[in-house]
């Protein structure tokens, strides 16, 4: 039998988990995820894998699309309100994360909920839920106490989100309940509602957040740190090498459940970005990924395969000229003002030198047929419409 703590940072109440595995029943484990974004990135996944490992030990999981919960917006590691996204948007997110979270769950035998079918309740009953805590518990909450302090605001549909995830509980039976280290407030909540309920409360498990390549704060998609787990394979593996060596132990241990190899930290680095490629894009994307990676970084060659991108479109007021930022911000889908600044920074390459920023106009024919380069992974090759 696993460890199925293994990795967990808290496992509460101290010894419930395991009186509940004696039982010699599949547990019902619950993890919620609100798609608030589009992606699910490493840090998602090392829960997903926790919850993965139960599902393989012949638990029964429970994945429950926040798409109610979404509408509210978690305030776990929040230091402000965020914005709610569109029910447009939470739909689509919702499709996407389910097809992602299938690349490390049994989707045969994983149950997928949805929280609106239980939290568009009557107002008699969300009267009900309300009545089972006081506003001065979910004031004691780590989030809520830092912002009050720092006389920042707390929206009054925050306070209701730990009610509404632990009624979640009480929807579908959780025995257990899975999240990150923030979340850990809320899964606790849960026990409290269940009880309110007359169900027996759910034990908890915390995992650690991953830190994003950065190396200094938790990964996230809004801090640009992070790496998704439907990134191309060169862009992931490309990420997966900017990772500081001082943070592979962490990605080692809570990505692969294995230490760090010994050796260069370079080539633990490779394995690892092999291994996370071949993990999410088959056997032998790894290594397809390095060998585009040494010949862009280490050779300094240009992909085989770049799109092209035509320039009659980009004439600046129609005649022989080329507005750059325009060209750019069409190439490689940012804003003109983003184009511009890219200039700037001399970030833009052509045929692997710098662009000036000055001037903005080019004349078409100095870029027929050039290679225009963003960044280090992103490429176009240029071509004048005939």
């Amino acid at each position: 039998m696993p460890d199925l703590t293994r990795n967990a940072v808290d496992v509460l109440p101290a010894g419930r988990l395991a009186e509940q595995l004696e039982e010699g029943r599949p547990l019902r484990v619950k993890l919620g995820i609100d798609p608030t974004t589009a992606d699910i990135h490493l840090g998602h996944t090392v829960v997903l894998e926790k919850l993965a490992e139960f599902q393989r030990a012949g638990h029964q999981v429970v994945l429950i699309v926040g798409d109610f919960t979404a509408q509210v917006g978690d305030p776990s590691g929040r230091s402000a309100t965020r914005p709610v996204p569109s029910a447009e948007e939470i739909e689509a997110n919702a499709a996407t994360y389910q097809d992602q979270a299938f690349k490390i769950l049994d989707r045969e035998r994983t149950e997928v909920r949805r929280n609106s079918e239980w939290l568009r309740m009557e107002p008699e009953a969300l009267l009900g839920l309300l009545a089972q805590t006081t506003v001065a518990r979910l004031l004691e909450r780590d989030d809520f106490q830092k912002r009050m302090a720092a006389s920042q605001p707390i929206a009054a549909l925050e306070l209701l989100y730990p009610l509404l995830q632990g009624y979640d509980s009480v929807a579908v039976e959780a025995d257990v309940e899975l999240g990150g280290t923030d979340q850990k407030f809320n899964l606790l909540f849960g026990r409290d509602v269940q009880g309110a309920y007359g169900q027996k409360p759910q034990s908890i498990m915390t995992l650690p957040i991953l830190v994003g390549t950065d190396g200094g704060r938790k990964m996230s998609k809004s801090l640009g740190n992070y790496v998704g787990v439907t990134d191309a394979p060169e862009e992931m593996f490309g990420r997966l090498m900017s990772i500081p060596d001082e943070a592979m132990p962490e990605y080692y241990r809570l990505l692969l459940g294995s230490e760090q190899p010994g050796g260069p930290p370079n080539q633990a680095k490779r394995e690892l970005g092999r291994r996370l490629v071949d993990r999410f894009h088959g056997g032998g994307a790894g290594a397809a990924a390095e060998d585009r990676f040494n010949r862009i970084h280490v050779q300094h060659a240009v992909p085989d395969e770049i799109p092209e991108v035509g320039l009659d479109a980009y004439r600046a007021d129609g005649n022989g000229l080329v507005h750059l930022p325009r060209l750019i911000a069409a190439a490689f889908d940012l804003s003109s003002s983003e184009g511009r600044r890219l200039l700037q920074q001399g970030a833009v390459k052509l045929d692997g030198e710098p662009l000036g920023a000055e001037p903005l106009d080019r004349e078409i024919d100095s870029l027929d047929g050039h290679v225009l380069q963003v960044g280090k992974r992103r490429f176009c090759r240029l071509r004048a419409t005939p």
